[in-house]
């Protein structure tokens, strides 16, 4: 049997009977292409209506676990996600946590710098010159006065996401999507006021230059030197913000 029929609860049936269909595809009962059984059937074996059956296949398909084909031969299939996917909701996930409080800025920079460091370790022997091109395209963007905060931030996500490319590991790749293209954008967003774009930009350009001489430890000093400011930039807005709410409650209570 690839799929767990029994053990349901009463509430939340469409989520339950979508995180069963899920574990079966996530070790390996349910293979990819595989077609899975028949809205009537997983009702049946559910003992749920068609229509529970229909909103549990809504959710695996929002997370492009399986995927629809109409006809005589059609049905619901078993889909692997392609990375690009996969990136994007760990991103989502990440962004969301990030905007709740999940996860504090110490946090974030720490492990920003774990994983960028190895991408720094790897990129050095393994970037292509094309890489290495794009980075600098990054970095003259960031040096025209003319960018709006948006844009530069926006080329700052691209500089690192280029970095961890130039790593050619998919594994640390995935790894890092979630801080480069979620957590990092966000805090961006918190401390761009107190950016020093000149400082960002030479700062990138050392990073650049190492990796070109395959000299990853150029690389990764640089790196710190980024993550180190970046840091000092948390701690001040925190700090201001920390002033603001207290001259706030000294007002409310005055």
């Amino acid at each position: 049997m690839a799929i767990q029929y029994q053990g349901l609860v009463t509430q939340g049936l469409a989520r339950q009977i979508a995180e069963k269909i899920r574990e079966a595809i996530l070790d390996g009962r349910l293979k990819v292409d595989e077609r899975l059984p028949s809205e009537e059937e997983l009702a049946t074996r559910f003992r749920v209506s068609r229509p529970t059956i229909r909103e549990a296949l809504k959710r695996l398909a929002a997370q492009h676990l399986i995927r629809s084909r109409r006809g005589p031969t059609g049905g619901n299939f078993v889909q692997q996600p392609s990375r690009d996917e996969t990136r994007a909701m760990v991103g989502n996930a990440a962004a969301l946590l990030v905007s709740m409080g999940a996860f504090s800025h110490a946090d974030i920079a720490e492990a920003r710098l774990g994983v960028e460091r190895l991408c720094c370790e790897l990129a050095a022997s393994r970037r292509t010159d094309a890489q290495l091109e794009a980075m600098t395209a990054e970095i003259l963007k960031q040096r025209d006065a003319r960018l709006t905060d948006e844009e530069f931030c926006a080329s700052d996500v691209r500089f690192h996401e280029l970095l961890v490319e130039a790593a050619h590991n998919p594994a640390l790749e995935f790894a890092a999507a979630g801080i480069i293209q979620s957590l990092q954008p966000v805090l961006n967003l918190l401390v761009f006021r107190h950016r020093e774009r000149r400082l960002v930009a030479e700062q990138h350009q050392t990073i650049h230059d190492g990796l070109k001489a395959n000299d990853a430890n150029r690389a990764i000093a640089a790196l710190v030197e980024y993550m180190d400011t970046l840091k000092l930039q948390y701690a001040r807005v925190q700090s201001l913000r920390e002033e603001a709410d207290r001259k706030a409650g000294r007002g409310h209570h005055g």
